[in-house]
């Protein structure tokens, strides 16, 4: 549902001297901090309630800038002062998350300040206390996507302003289920900073472009010249990405649930969502009864899957079960055998006017794993995945996955299969040793990254 707020805010809160006081409390607080978020030693407790203080002094300062989330920052308060009188045991902070609603108010360039206990994916794992000021992006063509056939009510594209240690990171987004809390919830929202998603794609992409000395055509280098441009793509890809993982054909929940399986579960899971986004993408710019804008935009999040996928995701964090990576690998090779990506005289190309139906068809591939594993057994499920991915990449020669279904304990717990896939199960190709050499200093710039520091 989309809402006027109630009344304008300050557009620049992140200049405030009580935004500045909040983070600097925030940051020592955290020092005292423990994983769980608690702070265990009495004798840093008074140190740690006077920084409470100041942290909610300023919250209670910058409170009237947004009038939107009064009851939150309300809740905000409260939560503070009954973790302070409880002697600052692990956190609940259950109350204000049950208040802030973003999702309910997705107007474009309306801001937040958000302030929890919290670990940040792809960044902190411990639940220390993070804020950060952020603003949505809700242009108007997202807005009739979403109201169509691309409705995804959770969904809340946002923006940087600014923010605490546990996002100077590779973190891209802010979840619920991250906040600490004396139980779980419902959850009714999800963001992600698509700034952050754009501005590394653009560093990285313009990087890698060179380094393979890859043409890039003329509407694919405007998302490299445009910040705005190449976030309302990634804003575009992500409405569609994110409402997938719970519709399709599927084997009952393939990610939601916690359930501990072999990574290229995972991998399949979230390419599929990617691939899904691609193919609606296509749909979309081929739709005459579709905007101008989102025309526009479709062709663009082809763009952005393909080179995200092959030159970010591929290379991107250690090769201890990364399923991102694979799903990156899988997808630069699958477009290689399918030949329309080369890799001849040292340069990469692309036949784009085949390419679209080469990758379409990946997706159909990873579907209909899933159509026929509703009629499986897990473990059949899993096998049949693995055959999947590993005839088109290439598996480590020590794999016991790769010898096929004898040589694996099949009587057994799930368990025992799960621990037998390699940390580092499809090793990079030499294609990508060398590119992640090359890349590497690129890839580890874009922590922290921001639309203002790209």
């Amino acid at each position: 549902m989309t809402v006027t707020p109630l009344a304008p805010v300050d557009n620049r809160p992140q200049e405030h001297a009580a935004w500045h006081a909040l983070k600097a409390a925030a940051h020592r607080l955290r020092l005292l901090q423990v994983k769980d978020g608690s702070i265990p030693e009495p004798e840093q407790h008074a140190d740690a309630a006077a920084h409470v203080e100041a942290i909610t002094a300023a919250v209670q300062e910058l409170a009237p800038l947004f009038p939107h989330d009064a009851e939150y920052l309300g809740r905000t308060v409260t939560a503070f002062e009954a973790w302070r009188a409880g002697g600052f045991a692990v956190p609940d902070f259950l109350e204000p998350l049950l208040a802030f609603q973003p999702q309910l108010d997705r107007v474009d360039g309306l801001q937040h300040l958000v302030v929890f206990p919290m670990y940040t994916q792809n960044g902190s794992t411990s639940r220390l206390v993070e804020a950060v000021l952020i603003e949505v992006l809700w242009p108007e063509f997202i807005g009739e996507l979403e109201a169509g056939e691309y409705s995804n009510a959770l969904f809340v594209p946002i923006r940087f302003l600014d923010f605490t240690e546990g996002y100077d990171t590779n973190s891209a987004v802010l979840f619920p289920e991250t906040v600490a809390v004396s139980s779980t919830p419902t959850f009714t929202w999800g963001a992600i900073f698509a700034d952050r998603e754009a501005a590394r794609f653009r560093r990285v992409v313009r990087a890698a472009a060179d380094i393979t000395r890859l043409d890039l055509p003329a509407d694919a280098l405007e998302l490299l010249d445009d910040q705005q441009l190449t976030e309302e793509t990634f804003v575009m890809w992500d409405l569609i990405h994110d409402r997938t993982h719970m519709r399709g054909d599927l084997p009952f929940d393939p990610f939601m649930i916690k359930q501990r399986m072999p990574f290229f579960l995972y991998s399949l899971e979230e390419l599929r969502c990617d691939l899904t986004a691609f193919r609606e993408s296509v749909r979309i710019e081929h739709d005459d009864d579709a905007s101008p804008e989102a025309r526009r935009h479709a062709k663009l999040v082809q763009y952005a899957v393909i080179f995200d996928r092959i030159f970010r995701f591929s290379i991107t964090g250690s090769r201890v079960r990364n399923y991102d990576g694979l799903g990156g690998q899988l997808l630069f090779a699958w477009m290689h055998q399918h030949r329309v990506l080369h890799w001849t005289d040292t340069k990469l190309t692309i036949d784009w006017d085949e390419a679209a139906d080469v990758v379409v068809a990946l997706g159909e591939q990873i579907e209909q794993l899933y159509w026929r594993s509703i009629d499986r057994p897990k473990t059949a499920h899993w096998l049949a995945a693995y055959e999947l991915v590993s005839a088109t990449v290439t598996p480590h020669p020590a794999s016991v996955w790769a010898k096929g279904p004898d040589a694996l304990e099949l009587m057994g717990p799930p368990r025992g299969l799960t621990d037998a896939v390699l940390d580092d199960e499809f090793p990079l190709s030499m294609f990508f040793e060398a590119l992640e050499k090359k890349m590497k200093p690129v890839i580890e710039s874009t922590a922290g990254i921001t639309a203002h520091t790209a």
